[in-house]
């Protein structure tokens, strides 16, 4: 078991034992500090917007309340597509987490999705911004992961919500995954649930009470990551195909059990599944170890399964004899698309005119 897998257990509840009810004790008073910090942060930003600095196009952010897992990379891929469909020049621009001094996982399959979508990638958001006007004439951009950062303005703050991990059920980092308390969603301007096929209809229609109770101002849709296709190295297959296959999984994302379940939903069957960290930097030695992993699988299992985020790092089609292929996935609504793309629209202002032709 990796250090992420035991740490979900911990902090979520499935671990038991007096080790982990110690960590957890310990994890609950070390969230106390972090608490403050991000409170006299915000207050600051409350009490004077006039902090973030603004740039000459509107920036839509696309973040969240927790430490990764709900799919903001497809949801920036999602908003970015439908800013270049009515002809906006649309720069993205994001942290790079796990990058190493280059492009991390997100931004190659962001740059793999929308080869036409420049991409900026460092510290200094609004550095990056100005960057995008100024040298790449950007007239839109979208902010990847942004929500905390509010050095940087923007004109819509669009939040996403794992529908499989309610926020009202976690805690504050470090005893839970939130990165700041509920309440900031009072600044969203939009939000969007995400994986909603994968939980009992009663617990999202829970979880949308409770957002119109609290946050009636806030708008808001409910979406599902559809697959899309199959990656190789010759180009793409249909999902059709793992109807009724056993297959292997393994990924280096915040939330794994996500791929098993979509997986499943297309009828495969999960024989043997491996985790990774978060932006995992695969290493030959771990590709030795895949591959070891790979060939001692049952003999019915011809397929390994990761997500594109794992494999834009791999560029391998094949482990310990099995092929190896990456599952595509696009946010997909099941409602308020409307809405929400009437939202992005109306970020545009006096500058929308239609699509251009």
């Amino acid at each position: 078991m990796s250090k992420a897998e035991w740490f979900r257990g911990v902090i979520d509840g499935r671990r038991r034992g007096p080790v982990a009810w110690a960590t957890r004790a310990a994890l609950w008073w070390a969230r106390l500090p972090y608490a403050v910090a991000v409170g006299v942060r915000n207050w600051r930003y409350d009490r004077r917007p006039s902090r973030a600095s603004r740039v000459a196009v509107p920036v839509v952010c696309v973040g969240n309340l927790t430490l990764g897992g709900t799919g903001k990379t497809v949801a920036a891929e999602y908003v970015a597509a439908h800013f270049r469909e009515l002809g906006r020049q649309v720069v993205l621009v994001s942290r790079g987490y796990g990058g190493d001094g280059g492009p991390n996982d997100e931004a190659m399959v962001l740059e793999e999705n929308l080869p036409d979508v420049p991409h900026l990638q460092g510290a200094d958001r609004v550095a990056m911004a100005n960057a995008a006007v100024e040298e790449l004439e950007a007239d839109v951009i979208v902010s990847d992961d942004g929500f905390q950062h509010r050095r940087l303005g923007r004109d819509l703050d669009v939040v996403l919500l794992d529908a499989t991990r309610p926020v009202t059920r976690e805690y504050l980092f470090p005893r839970g995954l939130l990165r700041e308390p509920v309440g900031g969603l009072k600044r969203a301007g939009f939000v969007l649930f995400t994986r909603c096929d994968q939980v009992e209809p009663d617990s999202l229609a829970e979880q949308r009470r409770w957002l119109m109770k609290e946050f009636p101002q806030v708008p808001h849709a409910t979406t599902w990551h559809a697959p899309t296709a199959l990656l190789g190295p010759d180009g793409s297959e249909d999902v059709g195909g793992l109807q009724g296959q056993a297959v292997a999984v393994f990924s280096g994302i915040a939330h794994p059990p996500a791929l098993v379940r979509t997986v499943e939903q297309l009828g495969a069957t999960v024989a043997a599944s491996r985790e990774f960290p978060d932006h995992h930097p695969y290493s030959r030695e771990d590709v030795d170890d895949l591959t070891r992993w790979a060939a001692g699988l049952p003999p019915g299992v011809t397929t390994v399964l990761t997500t594109q985020k794992d494999w834009v790092k791999l560029r391998v089609g094949e482990l310990g004899g099995r092929k190896l292929r990456a599952v595509q996935v696009g946010l997909k609504f099941l409602e308020g698309e409307e809405t929400f793309r009437e939202t992005l629209r109306g970020v545009l202002g006096e500058q929308y005119t239609g699509p251009v032709e």
